[in-house]
Parts: C-alpha cells; structure tokens; sequence
C-alpha cells in the first residue's frame, strides 16, 4: 500500500480540533464542528481516514449517496452498527425511523468519558434531497452533540453548497469552522511521484493533484510513460474522474456542461464561448458562467491593471480538468477503441504550446506564496493584462489591489516553452508592453523554465524557486 503523502496542514488543524475536545471533556459544550469543503476526487474522504487511523477513537463514519430521506437513514443506521463507538449495538435493537430520532439516538451511543468523532460525508446531498435537514442538524447539534466531547466533521464536495451552510442566514450559521481540502501541491506531487521541479509541475498541470490519478503515476515516470499508460487503460483514473465529476455536479440537460466544454477546449471570451457551445443566447450563456463561477469550476478574470477594462476571459480553475477537456474529451471514442496512441501523438504535438499558457495561473499562485522575498514586494494582487486584440499582453501584474490598481508592483513574462531560455528578444517584448500601460520603471520580471541569458531584469524564478513556495504551506 502506498504511503500517504502530503497533508500535513490538514492533519495538523484536524488534530488541534481533537484535542481541543480533549481538552473540554467535562465542560458544559466541549463539542467541536469542522465544516470540511473541496472539489470531488480530491481526497477529502482519504484524508479523514487517515486522521482517524492515526487517531485511534471511537468513531463513525457514514456516506450520503444521494438516495431518498428513508435510503440515506437506513445508511447512516447500517453505519452506525459498524462503527466503533461503544452502545453502537442499540441501532440494530431500535432501528429509528426518523433523522431526529437517529440523532437522539447517536447522542446516547457518543462516550461521555473520552473524545469520539462522527463523520457525515457528502452533506449536499442530504441538504438537497432531506426537508429541514440543516434545522435538524442545527438542533441536535446545539441541543446534544455540542454537550458532549465529540468532533464532528461534516464533509462536502460541492462547494457553494458547503458555503452557504454556514451563511449568515441558514440555520448551521458560526456552529462549525470552515476548512477547505485542494489537491496535493507540486511538493507533494514531486515527493509521491519522485520528480523533479519542473517535471513536477508538468505532473500538477496533467493530474490536478487528485490523489487518486498521482496514485497511478510510476514513481521516476516521465509524463509521456504515464499518459501511455492511462491511455491504455480505459478505466484510469486519468480518463474517468473528470467525467465522473461532471456528472455528479451537471446533469446532462444543463448548459452548464456544454459551456463548460467550450472555454476547456481554449474559448475564452463571451462572444467565443458562445459561437463554441452552439450559439446560445447571452441569457443562457450568462446563466451557464455564473453556475460555472459560483461552483468554483470557471474564473471569469479581468486585466489587472492602472485603467478599468470590460475584457473579461474565463478559464477552467482545475488543471486536470482543463487537461482533460482540451485533450481528452473529444476523443473519448477514440480511446475506447484502443487507439490511445493517437491521442497522445496529438498531446505530444500541442502539449509545449498548451502548457505555456496553462503554467500561468499556477506561476501566478506560487509567486503569491514566495513573495515578500528580498527582491520583490508582496504583492496583494497578482494577475496577468490583455487587450482586445491581444497586441499588448502580460502574463504577470503585481498589484496593490485588483482588477483596478492603484500601484502596479511589478510586470513579467512567463517563458514555460521547449529548451529555450528567456533571452533579450523576450526582454524587449516585456519592455514594450510594459510601455503600452505605464510610464512608470516598473520592475520587470521573468519566470523561466530553462533559466535566463539577458541581463536587466529586477527579478528571475525557475522551477527550483517556485517549488520553493510550496514547501512554505
């Protein structure tokens, strides 16, 4: 079994939340609530699996599968019987037949004399298919949970859904503390995977960080060994998570798919998207991005910059996701028939271009974790600046604030292509543009994976460096 890998902050804030309730046991509410949120596939589950295997406490962990209000309580019954918390038999002897009760009755079976902990995973659907399900909840915890030295996790894929449990207006409000789960970092990655710097970031952009596609990664591997491998294997994880994903969050009568499909496979603005996803209206294209948004899947971005722009562009925010809908999707067929070799000779052929762009968001994230740095400034706002006609375009803007700034920190070019350095040409393509949108000697940077051979920039990044920000979490 391949060791775990990673998550050590999660672990971390898992444990402090234990032993707070350790700590309470006696008091009148030494109950303690984790309201656990992150994309599906990204290992929520695993994590908390391995906090209570290293916890070693009385606990029960119970699945919702989205069935009906009478199929998820004869669930969470079944769970109950098969968990390790003592008086757990009185499930099988009582059988009750409402949540309510079932709570009164997993109150009773929680020791009064040492910590336990109780998970409910995939709490969207219960919210969604169970009537009053967050008043219950809200009840039996203020009424029962909370009076006992219980940790209670409650876990959820979907994130708007996590998010608005805890939202001012709804019945949970401030009874738990939010904790977001993402995928594994390139550290992580790189560790797992035993990679180097920038092979590891050529790892993060292809598996996302999703546990369960890095699991099917040889270690020493190279990107092209695994992409055989998994386009040899119709069932990998690589091929089949992202459609079990959309599936879940996007039924097949939803626009949202097919919009969805249209800006992975490269469309960025409105206009684009639209014309891609069969022309539709600019009402349901607008209500398709807002779904998209609001579920953290697509980020509708504006030019960071001195002066307001209406030049929004949209990308898809997981890059395994993005990987898998620029590459994969179309040709499912293909696959299924045994020809994955042709897939990947068409990988092979757009991969040096697509990565080039698809590096940026992730350069961008971990120049906002290495920075202050001695040479450059934090910088609360790191994007990037385009215009219409893409004749000026930045792919780094450090910034006091955005989308409108009123102090641009810095400006950068990110060089992620073949073997090349980033040389003098690149630098005065950089001065150029820098010229385009101020007067001003903003310092000027360049992110580079094969190193640089010009002189007169402030500051330079390689794959060495930018991993460097990512062992900081």
């Amino acid at each position: 079994m391949r060791r775990f890998i990673g998550r050590d902050r999660e672990l971390t804030v898992l444990r402090t939340a234990f032993q707070a309730v350790q700590d309470a046991a006696g008091s009148a509410k030494p109950g303690q609530c984790i309201l656990m949120r992150g994309r599906r596939r990204v290992g929520k589950s695993s994590l908390v699996e391995e906090f209570l295997r290293r916890t070693e406490t009385p606990s029960l962990f119970f699945t919702a599968a989205g069935g009906t209000a009478e199929d998820e309580l004869a669930e969470l019954l079944d769970a109950a019987t098969r968990s390790t918390l003592p008086g757990r038999e009185l499930f099988a002897e009582e059988a009750p037949a409402q949540w309510n009760a079932a709570f009164r009755l997993l109150a009773e079976v929680l020791p009064d004399d040492r910590p336990s902990v109780v998970v409910i995973d995939e709490v969207p659907y219960l919210m969604d298919r169970i009537d009053a399900f967050e008043g219950m909840l809200q009840r039996a915890w203020d009424r029962l949970f909370s009076r006992k030295p219980v940790l209670l996790l409650l876990v959820g894929s979907d994130l708007s859904m996590m998010e608005a449990l805890n939202s001012y207006d709804r019945p949970f409000h401030q009874r738990g503390r939010e904790m977001v789960v993402g995928p594994l970092n390139p550290v992580d990655i790189g560790e797992m995977l035993d990679l180097e710097p920038a092979a590891a970031f050529d790892a993060t952009l292809i598996t996302g960080g999703l546990p369960l596609i890095c699991a099917e990664w040889r270690p020493g591997a190279d990107l092209w060994e695994f992409l055989r491998d998994s386009l040899d294997n119709p069932i990998s994880a690589l091929l089949v998570s992202a459609e079990r994903s959309l599936a879940a969050e996007f039924p097949p009568q939803a626009m949202s798919g097919e919009v969805l499909r249209a800006i992975g496979t490269g469309e960025r603005t409105f206009t684009n998207i639209a014309r891609a996803a069969g022309g539709i209206s600019h009402t349901t294209l607008t209500r398709a991005t807002d779904v998209l948004t609001a579920k953290g899947v697509v980020a509708a971005e504006l030019p960071l910059s001195l002066r307001p722009s209406k030049e929004r562009r949209y990308r898809v925010t997981d890059p395994y996701l993005r990987f898998w809908l620029a590459f994969l999707d179309p040709h499912m067929a293909e696959i299924e028939r045994g020809r994955g070799d042709l897939t990947l000779s068409r990988i092979r052929e757009r991969w040096t271009s697509w990565r080039g762009r698809a590096i940026e968001p992730l350069v961008r994230e971990s120049l906002a974790r290495l920075l202050p740095d001695g040479v450059l400034p934090a910088a609360p706002a790191i994007g990037g600046y385009w215009t219409r006609s893409n004749d000026v375009e930045i792919d780094l803007v450090g910034a006091d604030r955005q989308p409108v700034a009123k102090e641009l920190l810095f400006l950068g070019s990110v060089k992620w292509l073949g073997s090349a350095p980033f040389d003098n040409h690149d630098l005065a393509a950089l001065q150029k543009h820098r010229a385009a949108i101020t007067d001003e000697p903003v310092p000027l940077v360049a992110v580079s994976r094969n190193g640089v051979s010009c002189s007169g920039l402030q500051a330079t990044y390689g794959p060495d460096e930018l991993l460097g920000a990512w062992r900081r979490t």
